[in-house]
């Protein structure tokens, strides 16, 4: 038996990560239709106790932590419907991923952007 791969500061995506995220992300994938989403917001803690998340998942939603929800178990593409619901787009995810600020984070885009294509 292979010995698990691993990437400093990563958190990778495999059938043990998949077991363990399996009721967070059956329940990000609930999101798929508007009235879950509305039941969601409605009370996060009912809709959670539904799906059977574990408190680390629990914490992980409250605190509105993409990076603690990969952690736990959380399918990154599942956990971009949450994402949404929580008012998150790809550069919050970004900046929580690198720890820097949104608008650091921006900055840091804009300037690699300006190196790779001058003129913008």
């Amino acid at each position: 038996m292979q010995k698990p791969r691993t990437i400093e500061g990563t958190t990778l995506f495999d059938g043990a990560q998949a077991r363990k995220g399996y009721a967070l992300n059956k329940m990000c994938f609930s999101f798929n239709d508007a009235a879950n989403r509305a039941a969601f917001l409605a009370d996060e803690d009912a809709y959670c106790t539904r799906f059977g998340l574990d408190p680390r998942q629990r914490e992980a939603v409250r605190r509105r932590d993409v990076l603690a929800l990969i952690e736990a178990g959380g399918n990154v593409y599942y956990l971009a419907k949450l994402a949404g619901i929580f008012g998150l787009d790809v550069q919050d995810i970004g900046a929580q991923q690198t720890g820097m600020s949104k608008e650091a984070f921006q900055a840091r885009l804009l300037a690699a952007g300006s190196r790779i294509f001058p003129g913008i």
